[in-house]
């Protein structure tokens, strides 16, 4: 596997800079160190799901019965879908809706949820991760599928550490076309994911 193709996947499927609105959002009369606290459980939470799904990602298919084919088609689907998302810089309803992030201002702690969980580690993240897993070989692999996740966690707690700057910085327009980017970048992803679980499930295919 390649370590930076998994990681540069990673982050563009988590997208700390496309969450920053929603932190600044959701933590609005939160203090300086209140935001740190906040950010850094909430990175912390990214790397045990990112983690957790290395860990056992392989075995939960393995026993759902699905095969990895199936399930590269249809996670290459979904993050297809997520892809588009971002390309017409509207907001993910497969990692949080809008219902769900007010709800979550209410909230004494939103740093596992929704933060880290579905904001940042949405079904898209968890999909390619397990994907990545079962093609993970030896112990290099599995240990390029932890260190992508380390430095996942900490890409995350920069961006909502330094997420006023950058929101001033960036503005809206600066953040949308970050993500429209990101989501041209995806988009190649998910068709890359697509197209191996179809020769999985029809070898033909690779002919």
């Amino acid at each position: 596997m390649d370590a930076v193709k998994i990681f540069i996947a990673l982050l563009v499927l988590v997208n700390p800079i496309g969450a920053i609105p929603i932190f600044i959002g959701l933590t609005p009369d939160a203090s300086a160190q209140e935001r740190k606290r906040i950010a850094k459980t909430a990175s912390i939470a990214v790397a045990v799901i990112i983690l957790t799904f290395v860990a056992l990602g392989d075995s939960l298919i393995r026993l759902l019965g699905i095969s990895m084919g199936s399930f590269q088609v249809g996670g290459g689907i979904l993050v297809m879908m997520i892809s588009l998302s971002m390309m017409n810089a509207a907001p993910t309803a497969t990692k949080t809706t809008r219902q769900e992030t007010e709800e979550a201002g209410g909230r004494a702690n939103i740093a596992v949820v929704p933060l880290a969980l579905p904001l940042l580690t949405g079904p898209g993240t968890i999909s390619t991760v397990i994907i990545y897993s079962g093609h993970a070989h030896g112990w290099w692999g599995y240990l390029s599928l932890v260190i992508c996740a380390l430095l996942i966690a900490l890409a995350c707690y920069v961006a909502m550490i330094a997420a006023t700057p950058v929101s001033r910085m960036l503005g809206q327009t600066g953040i949308n076309i970050v993500n429209r980017v990101m989501g041209m970048l995806l988009a190649a992803l998910s068709v890359e994911i697509i197209a191996d679980g179809a020769v999985k499930l029809f070898p033909a295919l690779g002919h």
